[in-house]
């Protein structure tokens, strides 16, 4: 998965301003491959939607990867023609690398894409981006399968979205309830930081876009919406099927063994009410002591099947010392990954042998409770047995809680003030007063995050600053006009963003 270095927290949500005249708030991506057909009546009709509709200042950025007809063509001539319509061309295919590409290099605070066959009824757009403009939420994503859609398609693709839905919610334990439908919306700020961290360059990007946002506990708004299916759409099931199950596949794993950096999306604003100080509240307790109690709770059943298990060849002290050696390991391991989110292989062996000192602890507790039992009765019933094993185990896991705590899993920020400034940090303006564009210094990458020596910077040379960051012109050209038509390189570059003025003097914050 992807290491790139993280821009850092982002500045708390606010509404976005109008802002000026030509300055467009909204950047609506279109990917398209061989839609020389559908593609202009596509861009006309939204154009002319939102030109009576939305209230703001707005952009439409056709995304051509890699087509063979004559589409690059149809783009360039929409965007000569129509006021605030945009074309670029990308040499490699894949519907993520499109709209990574294009969202990553967009200077519009809100970034939106739809596919280009509008199966999607427009009057969904402005309550998609409304969260998002308003600063309520991180994304939006409009939805098929809510309550009061209304949708119309075949039982096949039903039947597939359906399923596809519930293989997510069931090994990534997605909450969104609609994964694939082409209409989805982010703030740009939020893409910066979450781009770098999603891999896949095809069908699959939306997925994992989420899948990453909701574990990292960003906000996602979800839109019913009038859907009527494409009969004439070009998508190959089967093969999109199988990439998006792979995809599942390998997201999952990297989600399990911890090797996704998620810690640089926690908490990412810094307007959230959980980051505020509460005295005599010890941070992150609650939640600690819920998962400490469901993985107590497990440990327990899993302790009590082993000794069971061990009391039928063994005595009742070496059956009780294997199952709390075994459960032991369990329980640390659990407690390690869930209770105290601790992720990644570092550490893990010297959590264990700390464990298995609390395991020690345990083991005293409930071999001490065994010697009395035996003491006070030379033949105990095995429900007694039982008994009293689950009255120290209780006992034990009190005391166990605590050293984990304290001492195993230490809370790093408790007692000190909290990284992330609740109310005093300085938004970044979503539009600002200066009129020209935000400078972009293409840095070329692999698709996995190193160097990528087959790729040119598609914005040619620039100069650096005094703080080390490259100067030139805007994202969109030298002279960044309005209806030009460009190129772009290897669409896995991650375009890091200068702007020429961070701090707008009527923010108030």
């Amino acid at each position: 998965m992807r290491t790139e270095p993280s821009p850092g927290n982002l500045p708390a949500r606010e509404h976005l301003p109008a802002g000026h005249a030509g300055t467009p708030v909204l950047d609506v991506v279109i990917p398209v491959y061989n839609e020389e057909k559908d593609l202009q009546p596509c861009v006309l009709r939204l154009h002319e939607h939102l030109s009576r509709t939305f209230p703001y200042a707005f952009r439409i950025t056709v995304a051509d990867n890699a087509s063979t007809d004559t589409t690059p063509l149809v783009a360039a001539r929409l965007a000569a023609e129509l006021p605030g319509v945009r074309s670029y061309r990308l040499e490699q295919k894949g519907r993520g690398r499109a709209l990574r590409t294009v969202w990553s290099a967009s200077d519009a605070p809100v970034l939106a894409y739809m596919d280009v066959d509008l199966s999607t009824d427009l009057n969904a757009l402005l309550p998609l981006v409304a969260p998002l403009i308003s600063g309520h939420s991180d994304l939006a994503i409009g939805s098929r399968l809510a309550r009061s859609s209304r949708v119309v398609r075949g039982a096949k693709r039903e039947f597939i979205s359906r399923t596809y839905n519930l293989i997510l919610r069931g090994s990534l334990q997605a909450r969104f309830s609609d994964a694939q439908c082409g209409f989805k919306a982010i703030r740009r700020d939020v893409a910066q930081v979450l781009l770098p961290l999603v891999e896949d360059t095809g069908w699959f990007f939306d997925t994992e876009m989420l899948v990453l946002a909701e574990r990292a506990g960003l906000r996602i708004h979800e839109v019913p919406v009038d859907w009527v299916d494409d009969p004439d759409s070009t998508v190959h099931i089967v093969k999109t099927a199988t990439d998006d199950l792979k995809g599942v596949w390998r997201v999952g794993r990297a989600l399990a063994t911890g090797s996704l950096a998620l810690d640089r999306l926690a908490r990412p604003f810094g307007d959230d009410p959980r980051d505020r100080e509460i005295s005599g509240v010890p941070k992150g307790l609650a939640r600690q002591l819920i998962g400490f109690g469901v993985v107590g709770v497990l440990s327990t059943l899993f302790y009590l099947v082993l000794y069971s298990g061990f009391r039928t060849f063994s005595g009742s002290q070496v059956a009780n010392a294997l199952a709390l050696l075994v459960s032991a390991v369990a329980n640390t391991a659990a407690n390690r990954r869930l209770t105290f989110g601790v992720r990644g292989k570092g550490g893990a062996v010297r959590h264990q042998a700390q464990g298995l000192v609390v395991f020690g602890i345990g083991l005293a507790l409930t071999s001490g409770s065994l010697a009395a039992l035996n003491a006070a009765t030379t033949e105990p019933a095995h429900a007694t047995e039982l008994a009293v094993l689950i009255v120290a185990n209780l006992a034990a896991t009190v005391l166990r809680f605590l050293l984990f705590r304290a001492w195993v899993f230490p809370d790093r920020h408790d007692g000190s003030p909290s990284t992330v400034v609740a109310s005093h940090m300085p938004a970044t303006p979503a539009v600002s007063a200066v009129p020209a564009s935000p400078v972009y210094a293409a840095a070329p990458r692999s698709p996995y995050g190193g160097p990528d020596t087959q790729s040119a910077d598609v914005y040619g040379t620039q100069s650096a600053d005094a703080y080390g960051r490259p100067a030139g012109s805007g994202p969109y050209g030298t002279a960044d006009a309005p209806h030009d038509h460009q190129t772009w390189g290897d669409a896995a570059m991650q375009m890091q963003p200068v702007r020429p003025n961070d701090h707008d003097p009527r923010d108030a914050r």
